[in-house]
């Protein structure tokens, strides 16, 4: 099979009977540790991995944008700078397009148009942010081209606001700061509140193993906005501007305030982001058994006190925890599963996936083998 790169070239002379001028790319990612922490002015621990959107583009001298994507065939979206009209969530993959632009000219910044051809192998809806790969390759084309010279944490903000303002999606900024800031063989330990970042060297010696079970992505995108909503009160309740700036002494002392879930729901928060930068510590350091530990109480900490486990990925966790004991770490991340494990064990996790857990639930998953991968860039 062609690379994106080469599908993208193809599809943009089918499109537009002309190669194009530049390609740019974009990594999707997954969260080490940090699970609802981003938009709590948390910490969090993605990494980039080696599944990319790639767009080819042509420069226009008018400022019209001209798109087409191979995941949704025969469409071609187009729009004018800054006459986005209303951008709203929805269905509709080209609203993460005009979120970008709508976002750039409210900053006073002016683009020229782009033809677009985009193609991608980030899979879709397996938590794997498609989406902010989607949203930092386009921002990094338009810097280029337009030779707005933006950098990449600039790119990432214009990116959330897309979202967060146009799309009205009330997202945290870790997606977009890992697709656009990451380091090759490295996770990145994102403050969100500072939106401060550090590279964290990942083991040689550990495989990177994505599980998608195939979970019902439109209950957790609800499951996920209810936490969301949770958090918010819990803040505005105790008169904070974030759960950031709360410790676990100080949620013990208004646990009369709050009732028994909104307490449990603050701990998550709280502990997890202990445990995001014990997690980054402990990979630094290359102590695989602490990070498993973390890895462990982080998964209990999600279905105990913020209750987001189901009970299929759960007993996968759990299957996979047993086989790898202390030689790496697994949980949920974003509705699939993580396993970071010894490379010696990789086929037997496979197996435990593919047969055992199969055997079990009836659920066939499908495995993503992925390495850690650099950031956005112009290719070639």
């Amino acid at each position: 099979m062609s690379n994106p790169a080469q599908r993208a070239t193809k599809l943009f002379v089918q499109t537009f009977g002309t190669k194009p001028d530049d390609l740019y790319q974009a990594p999707g990612r997954v969260n080490i540790m940090g699970e609802h922490t981003d938009y709590n002015e948390g910490l969090a621990l993605p990494a980039a991995i080696n599944f990319h959107t790639v767009i080819a583009v042509k420069h226009r001298d008018d400022n019209l944008f001209r798109a087409v994507t191979t995941a949704f065939p025969g469409q071609i979206k187009q729009w004018h700078f800054g006459e986005e009209g209303p951008v709203a969530a929805g269905d509709d993959w080209s609203h993460y397009l005009k979120g970008v632009t709508a976002a750039m000219n409210q900053s006073g910044l002016r683009a020229k148009g782009l033809d677009l051809a985009i193609v991608g192998d980030v899979p879709l809806g397996a938590g794997l942010s498609s989406s902010a790969a989607l949203e930092i390759a386009f921002g990094t084309a338009i810097s280029y081209a337009s030779q707005l010279n933006l950098s990449p944490i600039a790119i990432a903000q214009l990116a959330q606001r897309g979202e967060s303002q146009f799309m009205l999606l009330d997202c945290g900024m870790m997606d977009q700061i890992i697709s656009a800031m990451a380091e090759p063989d490295h996770a990145l330990l994102i403050d969100c509140l500072e939106l401060e970042s550090e590279a964290v060297l990942l083991p040689e010696e550990l495989s990177l193993i994505v599980i998608d079970l195939k979970q019902d992505r439109h209950g957790f995108t609800q499951q996920f906005e209810q936490r969301k909503q949770e958090c918010n009160h819990i803040t505005k309740l105790l008169g904070l501007d974030s759960l950031r700036d709360l410790s676990l002494s100080q949620l013990t002392q208004h646990k009369d305030e709050l009732s028994d879930q909104q307490f449990r729901r603050a701990r998550h928060i709280i502990t997890e982001n202990q445990r995001t930068s014990n997690a980054a510590r402990a990979l630094q350091q290359n102590n695989i058994p602490r990070f498993s530990q973390l890895m462990a109480q982080s998964q209990a900490s999600m279905r105990d006190d913020f209750e987001i486990i189901t009970a299929e990925i759960d007993s996968l966790v759990t299957m996979v925890a047993t086989l790898i004991g202390e030689q790496g770490g697994v949980r949920m991340s974003d509705g699939c599963v993580l396993a970071l494990v010894n490379h010696d064990l990789t086929d037997e996790v496979i197996n435990v996936v593919e047969n055992q857990y199969f055997k079990q639930t009836g659920i066939e998953a499908t495995i993503y083998l992925c390495s850690a991968s650099g950031g956005a860039g112009r290719i070639g």
